[in-house]
């Protein structure tokens, strides 16, 4: 049940809504002490962001996740022009106060290295570190790149071929889709959910979906929740086939690499079995699943999957049976797991430094209420170890969707999903392929989205690639930075 701890903090399970006057806003140094509080009682911040209530006062949000208890804890604070800053005591705070002061124009004073997030040409100014001293030099890379690859700028201190720092700006898309769901939900939602990061689009549709549901206070059906989870993996086992062989194809190793080009396609079109796209678009809806399958289909994707995993199991096998391969993979790109904990990191970056930190078992909803997932990690933090959990997970998902395939319950697929209630929020998280999830929904007091805050998990994440190349050669930056794999448009919102 909601409950709010002494007055200091709302606390909310996955999805379950709340008035939105029962969140606390305390003072800012009580706000502060509180977030501290709970992130050394073993909380992370989920989300930090700013909701601007007037021209001269902003509301301070933060969600700390808990993820032994399965907990999120929100508490808030009012400021007007400027506030301390959180981020010389919390890391994880670093890229959502210079967001705060991006889109909000609040100060967080003694900012250790205020930034441009998303804004090119900010009035914060762009600024790059600098490391001086002999043979130190600068490599600049993008923000346009060969081929077809998003824009990101990585601007590389080196001396020598080590590099010394990497500094990653991103931003360069301009989508301002938080500022375009605000004022929703309307028929268009539901396609910026889809498109936001086109390769986790049920994910995010998900994790939009779970957070509405919350807020009208919907149960969608059993037989809808199972067909969720089973595209969610979906999804998770055809990314992770594509990023093995990419990895494989960053070191040469071409046999892996153009057979997991295939089998991807292979995971693909078992997603397109289920609602005609292979990317799992119009699968999700609010009140359940905008499809549904027969006993035929069903049997047919158990079918596919199964000789899709045989051909998948070759192609990874040889993989890792390859001396110079693993060569490659073994230390390269390690994040110690201090470093990790410190940034707050998710998904397979935080699993592959022996963090266990999986949405699907800290904070379950839907189907994953009542079945399990065994969380895969590892404890080197390296390349491999990226590579490992990936395969690790690819298993073990495979064997949940012919599970739930071959067990789907009977009944309906969607149910109607009342109008939010006014003045609530909730918050939604997800575990996408690549990490958690994060939406957090506040509605009006007619009952539409007055703030509608995304985290991708690459928010998170990027930072985690940063020191991941510190002391490595420059030349290993491409495979560092597919075995991280982080979305520029699930970043650039």
């Amino acid at each position: 049940m909601r409950q709010v701890a002494a007055g200091t903090a709302l606390l909310l399970r996955n999805g379950e809504p709340a008035p939105a006057g029962d969140l606390p806003v305390l003072g800012v140094d009580a706000f502060m002490a509180e977030v501290l509080a709970s992130l050394d009682a073993g909380g992370r911040l989920a989300a930090f962001f700013g909701q601007v209530l007037d021209p001269r006062r902003t509301r301070l949000i933060a969600v700390v996740a808990n993820d032994e208890t399965g907990m999120a804890l929100l508490m808030a604070t009012d400021v007007e022009a400027s506030y301390a800053a959180l981020t010389p005591r919390c890391p994880q705070a670093h890229r959502f106060e210079c967001e705060i002061a991006e889109q909000s124009g609040v100060q967080p004073l003694g900012h250790p290295w205020l930034k441009p997030v998303r804004a090119i040409e900010p009035s914060m100014g762009t600024r790059f570190f600098e490391v001086g001293g002999d043979e130190v030099h600068e490599v600049a890379v993008g923000p346009v790149h060969a081929g077809v690859i998003e824009p990101g700028h990585f601007r590389f201190q080196c001396h020598g071929e080590t590099v010394l720092h990497l500094e990653i700006a991103l931003g360069y898309q301009h989508r301002g889709i938080e500022r375009a769901l605000a004022g929703g939900p309307d028929k268009r939602t539901i396609h910026y959910m889809e498109t936001l990061a086109g390769d986790t689009s049920v994910g995010h549709a998900i994790a939009y979906c779970q957070a509405l549901e919350g807020l009208g206070r919907c149960r969608i059906p059993a037989r809808a929740e199972v067909l969720r989870g089973v595209a969610l993996e979906l999804e998770r086992i055809a990314n992770h086939a594509g990023d093995l062989g990419a990895l494989a194809g960053d070191v040469g190793y071409l046999p892996t690499a153009s057979h997991c080009g295939r089998i991807r396609g292979d995971f693909l079109n078992a997603t397109a079995m289920l609602c005609g796209s292979r990317f799992g678009r119009g699968l999700v809806r609010p009140g359940g699943t905008g499809f549904d399958i027969d006993a035929a289909t069903s049997a047919a994707l158990i079918t596919r999957l199964d000789a899709a995993m045989v051909d998948l199991g070759e192609a990874i096998g040889m993989l890792w049976d390859e001396p110079s391969v693993q060569a490659r993979f073994e230390d390269v790109g390690a994040l110690p797991r201090d470093a990790c904990e410190a940034l707050g990191l998710v998904g397979v970056a935080a699993r592959a430094c022996g963090v266990g930190r999986d949405v699907r078992h800290d904070f379950p909803s839907g189907i994953f209420r009542f079945v399990h997932i065994p969380v895969a990690t590892w404890h080197t933090g390296d390349v491999f170890a990226r590579a490992y959990v990936r395969w690790l997970e690819i298993q073990r998902s495979a064997a949940f969707v012919k599970e739930q395939l071959g067990a789907l319950p009977e009944g309906p697929t969607r149910v109607p999903v009342e109008p939010p209630q006014p003045a609530a929020l909730a918050v939604s998280l997800v575990e996408g392929w690549r990490g958690e999830i994060c939406h957090v929904a506040l509605s009006d007091a007619h009952g539409r989205f007055a703030t509608y805050k995304i985290v991708d998990p690459s928010f998170h994440n990027w930072p985690g690639l940063a020191i991941a190349m510190r002391d490595q050669q420059i030349s290993d930056f491409p495979l560092c930075n597919k075995s991280f794999n982080l979305s520029y448009c699930g970043h650039d919102l």
